[in-house]
């Protein structure tokens, strides 16, 4: 069913909304955390740091649901590297459970350096026990979401409309999925299906289909790459139309707008994508393209993007995207280097998994350390079919999964030339060179993973259509077209 996405009131019953109330989730099971003898392991700091020249003394202790934190008051004149480089040496002498520790230094906004010891065993942290936390109580924001509790137990809590938008990673196992569920479990439970609307994206078709039927969907969870291009070019599209609504009322933003109505005009849309990697594989161009550009520019209309992977490579988060996204989200990685990828700093290959993470978000340069919410299958469910109880009528907006595509190449064809005597990927190197305003064989070699001839033919036929200029030595060539978009229209309209 086509409906407009301008709110009015909730049909059902009674007309008014009702919450789920938190009595749908678990009670925290009691599973306390063994840290083992505190007072021992400071002792034991202390006395492996003087070994090595290093005055220092333990000035307190944070209990954290996944680590316990050593806060050391060093010695004027101590080099705080002299501390990072003995990690090994701690490990090994507190006995520290996975033989890995990690090192805050400093603590930020205190004099202190942060030893971080793993427990013996975590203490889970419940979604219920940070839904019903007095900073999840006294945040305003329908878009406020629970990540879980610090290093020393302090719930945290971020505003997506604020972020506004993040990456999360990490591998197999490690809490990425548990924490997308309690993202979107966070948001059902503080908002109205005419306040919030989700498009859900999971290319592995066993992560979000349990919320197919619920209210708050502007589609069924979108599970072909060929939806999902549909979806994300639609993404734009209603951006472009919010802007122009924007500007006919002379407002800023969607908080103005729906100030200016009296209501909640517009509802916020938040995109989660489950898995980066697939689509990146099926149409990098477009993706990319289409993410760098919702990522640059939806935040004021109230669009929002949640995307996740577990390969944190360099061709799946590419540097636009990344550049695009400030607030991250690194689960357990297999290596540094993909670390470095997520956070642009180490730390996240020493995480203990299960939920375990490393947040930064924009406004902060140094990541924080959370053992992240968890909600289980079955307290998801409860949660699904307590809104679809409510009898409100699932109205879905058909144009999110019906807008014209480019054609894409052939998947097992060998052929490379279209029904025109083109280039089969030409649409996908125009948008290409006119997003990287480069164009030379090598850089579409690098970007379309092609042979050097292939590359060279397709740069004779943009001559050809003046699209970039004649080759001038080993120089790129110079790019004529600056919106692909707009030059693609009028070619399909010729």
């Amino acid at each position: 069913m086509k409906r407009s996405l301008i709110g009015n009131a909730i049909s059902g019953a009674d007309g008014i909304w009702e919450y789920p109330p938190l009595s749908l989730l678990n009670e925290a099971p009691g599973q306390k955390a063994d840290r083992g003898d505190i007072n021992k392991i400071a002792s034991i700091i202390e006395k492996t740091l003087q070994s090595f020249g290093v005055e220092a003394r333990v000035a307190e202790v944070n209990l954290g649901p996944a680590v316990t934190q050593y806060a050391l008051e060093i010695a004027l004149g101590t080099k705080v590297s002299k501390i990072t480089s003995l990690a090994n040496d701690l490990a090994l002498a507190t006995e520290a459970p996975t033989g890995q520790i990690r090192i805050e230094a400093p603590i930020p906004g205190r004099n202190l350096v942060g030893i971080e010891i793993p427990n013996r065993s975590l203490e889970v942290v419940t979604l219920r026990t940070m839904l019903a936390s007095s900073v999840m109580q006294k945040a305003k924001s329908k878009l406020t979401v629970s990540l879980g509790l610090d290093v020393s137990g302090s719930p945290i809590v971020s505003d997506i409309a604020k972020m506004p938008h993040v990456l999360i990673a990490g591998t197999t196992g490690s809490g990425k999925s548990v924490l997308i569920n309690a993202i979107i479990a966070s948001l059902l439970f503080r908002s109205s299906p005419t306040e919030v609307k989700f498009i859900l994206v999971d290319p592995k078709r066993v992560e979000f289909t349990a919320y197919n039927g619920i209210p708050h969907l502007l589609t069924p969870v979108i599970i072909e790459p060929e939806k999902i291009l549909s979806a994300l070019k639609w993404g734009m599209g209603e951006m472009d139309r919010r802007y122009k609504l924007f500007s006919e009322r002379g407002v800023r933003n969607i908080d103005g707008y729906n100030e200016l109505s009296g209501f909640q005009a517009l509802p916020y849309i938040v995109i989660i994508v489950d898995e980066l990697a697939d689509l990146m594989m099926f149409a990098p161009v477009e993706v990319e393209d289409a993410i760098a550009r919702l990522a640059q520019m939806a935040r004021a209309t109230g669009i929002h993007l949640v995307i996740a992977t577990q390969r944190p490579s360099v061709n799946v988060i590419t540097g636009l995207i990344k550049a695009n996204i400030p607030a991250r989200i690194a689960f357990n990685v297999s290596s540094m280097i993909d670390s470095r990828v997520i956070l642009d700093t180490p730390g996240a290959e020493k995480l203990l998994g299960r939920g375990d993470m490393l947040y930064i978000p924009p406004d902060q340069a140094k990541p924080t350390r959370i053992q992240g919410a968890y909600v289980s299958e079955k307290e998801v469910k409860k949660l699904v079919d307590f809104l679809k109880s409510k009898n409100i009528p699932v109205e879905y907006t058909e144009e999110v999964l019906t807008q014209p595509l480019p054609l894409k190449k052939v998947g097992n064809s060998t052929s490379s030339v279209g029904a025109d005597g083109k280039d089969a990927q030409l649409e996908e190197v125009i948008r290409l060179v006119c997003q990287f305003n480069t164009a030379s064989a090598s850089f579409l070699q690098r970007k379309m993973s092609i042979g050097y001839s292939r590359a060279a033919r397709i740069l004779d036929q943009l001559e050809e259509m003046g699209i970039v200029g004649p080759a001038e030595g080993s120089k790129p060539r110079e790019v004529l077209v600056r919106n692909a978009e707009e030059y693609l229209s009028q070619m399909q309209q010729q």
